[in-house]
C-alpha cells in the first residue's frame, strides 16, 4: 500500500509539473510586462457643491492603469501593474503633499475666493506622469470665516 501511495504521488507530481510547463507554453504570462502597460490616467471630478457651500473643498478622483498606494522607491517603479500616488498643491504654495489613497482630497481653511488645486499623478520615485488642475471658488460662509477643524 505504501509503495502504491508513493507511485501515485510521483505520478501526480509529474502531471502537475507538466501541466505548469504546458500552461506556460499555451498561455500569456499572468502579469503584463511593464513595456506593454497602458499610460496612467488621472480623472478628477469637480468639488462636491454641498460641502463647498460650507467652505470645505472635497475633490474626488480616480486613476486608470495605476494603483494608488503608499509605496515609494526605485523597486516600486518596477512593479506591475504600476503603482503611484498623487501630489497635491494648493494655489502654487510650497507644501505639496503626497496623497496615497483613493480617498477624496479634502481641504479646509481656505479663505473665500478663487483657488487652484494641482493634482499630479506620480510614480513611486515622484516622477510626474500626468496632472489635472481643479479651479474652485470658496464662497463666503456664515460668519465670514473659513471652515476650520
Amino acid at each position: 500500500m505504501q509503495k502504491f501511495a508513493q507511485s501515485l504521488l510521483a505520478v501526480l507530481l509529474g502531471v502537475a509539473a507538466n501541466t505548469g510547463a504546458m500552461a506556460q507554453a499555451d498561455h500569456p504570462p499572468a502579469v503584463l510586462p511593464l513595456a506593454t502597460e497602458a499610460e496612467a490616467k488621472l480623472i478628477v471630478y469637480p468639488p462636491q457643491p454641498d460641502a463647498l457651500a460650507r467652505g470645505v473643498v472635497i475633490v474626488q478622483f480616480r486613476t486608470e492603469n495605476l494603483r494608488i498606494m503608499p509605496v515609494f522607491g526605485p523597486k516600486a517603479v518596477e512593479v506591475s501593474p504600476h503603482l503611484g500616488h498623487v501630489h497635491v498643491t494648493v494655489d502654487g504654495r510650497a507644501g505639496t503633499w503626497a496623497h496615497t489613497s483613493l480617498d477624496p482630497v479634502i481641504i479646509v481653511g481656505l479663505p473665500p475666493g478663487p483657488h487652484q488645486i494641482l493634482m499630479e499623478l506620480a510614480d513611486p520615485n515622484h516622477k510626474i506622469l500626468t496632472s489635472e488642475t481643479v479651479n474652485v471658488t470658496v464662497p463666503v460662509t456664515k460668519g465670514g470665516k473659513p471652515h476650520e477643524h
